[in-house]
C-alpha cells in the first residue's frame, strides 16, 4: 500500500470558528426557509440563501435555446451578491421563490392522446422534458475558465457558421451572464474589505475580491479558485431546472491541492475551510476515491479525506459518495464509517462490481463503467460524454398488478397463471409506451428546454452545436426506474399462499376486501399481511420479486425507443415519493390500505424481518443483491441502523464488511443512517429538538427537521420495524 496521509485533520481555533459559523448560519437559513415552504420541504437541501432580486420574470413561458439564454443572462446579472463573512467563496442560489422558473414548451406543441392516456393511467412519471440528469465534466470549465469558455462559443459559432444561430446565442448569452455574476462578486467584495474593521475579515474580503477578478476572465490557478468556480457553476447551475450534479471531486481538485501544498500556498486546515464553503454554498453531488478506468489503481488520494474532514466539521446536509471497490484502500472506507457513527449520517457508498459489470452489460467496455460517476441522488454517468437522463421516469409496477387484477377479477379465469399473464401484459404496454414518450422527448427537449448549462461542460455539444440530447454527446442512453417492487411480490405471494395454497379464502372474498379497502376484514387483512414476506429467506415472495424483476427488465431492454432507437436501462428507485406514488392508489393484496405508501426502491418493506433471528441488515442487502436489474444502474440498499445494534454487532468492521459484501453480491449504491433509536423517535416527535439532525433520505442528504411529517415516518418505520435490529 502506497504511503498515504491518512489522519484526520486538527483544525485552529479560527477554522474551527470559521465552519461553526457557517453551519450555524444553514440552521438559521433553513427557519426561513420553513417558513417559506409551508412548514417542511422534501427535498435536497441546496444552497438556497433566501435574497430578493430585482428580475423581473418576462410573463410568458419561455423555450428554446435563444429566448432562455438572454432571460438567464439578465436573470445573473440581477443576481443579489452575497458573501458569508466566513466563507472561503463568494455566491449562493437565492433559491425557488426568486428564481429563474418561467421556463416551459412550445404550447402549440400536443403530446398525442393514446400517450397522454397511458400516462394516466399507469401513474407514470415518464420522463419527458427531464433536465440536468447527466454528469458534466467540470475540467472543460476548470481548464478554460468564463472567459475561456466564451471564446469557446465563438470560435465554434465562426467554425460552424449555423444557419440558425439560435443554440450558440443561448449558450453565449449564459457564459455572458454567469461573467456579470462573477464580476458583481468581486465588486461586493471589495466593497466589503473596505468597510470591514476586523483585520481578519478585511483579509477574507480581499481575497474573495481578487479571486473573482482573476476568474472572470482566467481559468483559476489555486485549489481556492478552482473550488470558488465549482461555486460560481453550482450557482447557475442550480438555478437552472435545480442541476445539482458535479464531479469526481477529490480528482478534480487533487492537482490544485498538490501543487498549493508544494509550494506553501496551502495547509490542511486552509484546504478543510475552502471545501466547507463549497459544502455551505450547495449540496451538488459528487464522489471520492475508486478506481482507475484499467482496474489497476486505487484513486484515493490525501485530499479524499479531506472532502470528509470537512463533512464532518460542517455537519450540514452534503451529498458525497465514497466509491467501493474490491481493492479499494479500506482506510477511507473506514473513515467514512466512522464519521457516520459519529455525526448519524455521512457519505453514502456507490459500489463499483455492480456499477462496471452492469453498464457492460449494455455493451460498454468496463474501462467506461469504472469512470461513471456517482453524481446524483441514486445514479451514475460518465462526465461529459454520456446524456443518460437519468432519475427522471417512475415505472409504477403496482398499478401494472391493480389492472392486472382487475382484468382477471372480471373474467371467468381467476389463477395465478392468469393473474401474471396480464401483469406481463401491463408491463409490456408500459415499457412500450415509456419508448414512445421517450422518442417524443428525443424530439421536443433540445427545441423547448436545451440543456444550456450542462453543455458548456460537455465534450461535444459546443463543437457540434447541437444540445446534448439531440447528438452533442457521443453516448446516449435513457433510464427507466421501477417502482413498488416488494409491494406487488408480497401481492402475488399472500395470494398464492392464502388462497391456492392453503384455500382459506376466495379470490372473489379477496377482492370484496380490497374493494372495502379491508373495512370490517383486518382479520383477512392480517392474515395476507402477515406472510414470509420479500426479504425472508427462500420465500414465496422473493421468488415473485426475481420473477418481476425479470419481466420488468425485459421489458425494458427487449427494444429500443421505436423511432430513434435510443437504448434503455433498467433501475429500480422510488426517491422518497412512495407515499405521493400511492395516491389514488386502491388497496394491495399486501395488506396495505389505500393510499397508504408503496415499498421503497428495490427493497423489502419495513418490518419484513420480524421474528427472523439474524442479522437483518445483512437479510435487506441480501434481498436487494438478488433484485438489482443488472445493467449498471441504481437499486439502492437503505439502512437506518440504531447504534446500539452496531456496537453489540462489531461496530465500524462489522459495517465495512456488510458494505464490501454488498458490493461483491452486485449491489450498486448504499444510503445509511446510524442514530440512537430514542433521538430519531424523539426528533419525530418534536423537530426543534434536533434541528441539525441530519439523515439520508433516499441518497440524498437533509436536515431531519426539515422534512414532513410523511418522509420523517419512512425513516422512523425502519427504525422501528426491527429491519435494524
Amino acid at each position: 500500500m502506497r504511503e498515504l496521509d491518512t489522519s484526520r485533520t486538527i483544525l485552529s481555533p479560527l477554522f474551527k470558528e470559521r465552519i461553526q459559523a457557517m453551519h450555524q448560519t444553514k440552521l438559521e437559513v433553513n427557519q426561513v426557509k420553513l417558513a417559506k415552504f409551508g412548514g417542511s420541504y422534501n427535498t435536497d437541501d441546496h444552497g438556497f440563501i433566501p435574497l430578493e432580486t430585482s428580475y423581473v420574470p418576462s410573463g410568458e413561458v419561455l423555450f428554446g435555446a435563444r429566448r432562455l439564454g438572454f432571460a438567464m443572462k439578465e436573470f445573473f446579472a440581477c443576481l443579489p451578491p452575497y458573501i458569508h463573512p466566513q466563507s472561503a467563496l463568494a455566491g449562493c442560489w437565492i433559491g425557488y421563490f426568486q428564481s429563474f422558473e418561467n421556463v416551459g414548451t412550445d404550447p402549440n406543441w400536443e403530446i398525442p392522446e393514446h400517450i397522454r392516456e397511458a400516462w394516466a393511467k399507469y401513474h407514470m412519471h415518464p420522463g419527458y422534458m427531464g433536465m440536468n440528469h447527466m454528469g458534466p465534466d467540470m475540467k472543460i470549465g476548470l481548464d478554460l475558465g468564463w472567459g475561456g469558455l466564451l471564446r469557446k462559443i465563438r470560435y465554434w459559432r465562426e467554425f460552424n457558421h449555423p444557419e440558425n444561430t439560435d443554440f450558440y446565442d443561448g449558450e453565449e448569452a449564459v457564459v455572458e451572464g454567469t461573467i456579470a455574476m462573477v464580476t458583481h462578486y468581486a465588486e461586493y467584495a471589495r466593497k466589503m474589505a473596505d468597510e470591514s474593521t476586523d483585520p481578519i475579515l478585511k483579509r477574507n474580503y480581499l481575497e474573495i475580491a481578487d479571486m473573482n477578478e482573476w476568474l472572470i476572465d482566467n481559468p483559476p490557478r489555486t485549489f481556492r479558485e478552482a473550488c470558488q468556480f465549482l461555486a460560481h457553476f453550482q450557482n447557475i447551475d442550480r438555478s437552472y431546472h435545480g442541476g445539482g450534479a458535479l464531479s469526481q471531486i477529490d480528482e478534480l481538485l487533487r492537482p490544485y491541492y498538490e501543487a498549493d501544498v508544494k509550494s506553501g500556498r496551502l495547509t490542511d486546515e486552509e484546504a478543510v475551510w475552502i471545501l466547507a464553503s463549497l459544502f455551505y454554498n450547495d449540496t451538488h453531488y459528487s464522489q471520492v476515491g475508486g478506481v482507475s478506468p484499467d482496474g489497476k489503481t486505487d484513486m484515493a488520494s490525501r485530499l479524499s479525506y479531506l472532502v470528509l474532514d470537512a463533512m464532518h466539521e460542517i455537519h450540514i446536509p452534503i451529498n458525497i459518495a465514497v466509491r467501493v471497490w474490491e481493492g479499494m484502500d479500506d482506510r477511507l472506507l473506514r473513515r467514512a464509517v466512522e464519521y457516520i457513527l459519529e455525526d448519524g449520517s455521512g457519505a453514502d457508498f456507490s459500489c463499483d462490481k455492480g456499477i462496471v459489470e452492469g453498464y457492460h452489460a449494455n455493451g460498454y467496455p468496463k474501462e467506461l463503467g469504472r469512470m461513471r460517476a456517482k453524481v446524483g441522488c441514486n445514479w451514475v454517468a460518465l462526465p461529459g460524454i454520456e446524456y443518460p437522463l437519468q432519475d427522471v421516469t417512475r415505472f409504477h409496477l403496482v398499478w401494472c398488478f391493480i389492472h392486472a387484477f382487475r382484468d382477471v377479477t372480471a373474467s371467468g379465469e381467476k389463477n395465478m397463471d392468469a393473474l401474471w399473464a396480464a401483469f406481463c401484459r401491463h408491463v409490456e404496454y408500459q415499457a412500450q409506451i415509456l419508448k414512445e414518450g421517450y422518442d417524443l422527448h428525443t424530439e421536443r427537449v433540445s427545441i423547448d428546454k436545451p440543456e444550456l448549462v450542462l453543455n458548456l461542460f460537455c465534450h461535444g455539444p459546443i463543437e457540434r452545436g447541437l444540445n446534448c440530447a439531440e447528438g452533442g454527446v457521443d453516448i446516449r442512453n435513457y433510464n427507466a426506474d421501477g417502482i413498488g417492487l416488494a409491494t406487488v411480490a408480497d401481492s402475488f405471494a399472500a395470494m398464492e399462499q392464502r388462497i391456492f395454497d392453503e384455500g382459506r379464502i376466495t379470490w372473489d372474498e379477496l377482492a370484496e376486501a380490497l374493494e372495502q379497502n379491508w373495512e370490517g376484514k383486518e382479520n383477512i387483512r392480517l392474515m395476507f399481511k402477515n406472510i414470509a414476506r420479500f426479504g425472508s429467506p427462500r420465500s414465496k415472495a422473493e421468488g415473485w420479486a426475481t420473477r418481476i424483476r425479470d419481466v420488468y427488465v425485459a421489458a425494458i431492454k427487449s427494444s429500443p425507443t421505436p423511432k430513434h432507437k435510443v437504448m434503455l436501462i433498467p433501475g429500480l428507485f422510488s426517491h422518497g415519493e412512495i407515499y405521493s406514488y400511492a395516491k389514488e392508489l386502491p388497496a394491495t393484496p399486501n395488506g396495505r390500505k389505500y393510499e397508504d405508501p408503496i415499498s421503497h426502491s428495490s427493497e423489502p418493506d419495513p418490518g419484513f424481518a420480524r421474528g427472523i433471528h439474524t442479522f437483518s441488515p445483512s437479510l435487506k442487502s441480501n434481498a436487494v443483491a438478488k433484485v438489482q436489474p443488472g445493467y449498471g444502474n441504481s437499486a439502492p440498499l437503505h439502512l437506518d441502523i440504531d447504534t446500539g445494534l452496531v456496537n453489540k454487532e462489531g461496530g465500524v468492521d462489522a459495517i465495512m464488511a456488510l458494505i464490501h459484501s454488498h458490493n461483491q453480491m452486485g449491489g450498486t449504491l448504499i444510503n445509511m443512517n446510524c442514530i440512537k433509536k430514542e433521538d430519531i423517535l424523539e426528533a419525530h416527535e418534536d423537530p426543534s429538538t434536533h434541528p441539525d439532525l441530519v439523515v439520508r433520505v433516499t441518497g440524498y442528504s437533509a436536515f431531519f427537521a426539515s422534512l414532513s411529517k410523511d418522509y420523517r415516518q419512512q425513516v422512523v418505520d425502519r427504525f422501528l420495524s426491527g429491519d435494524g435490529e
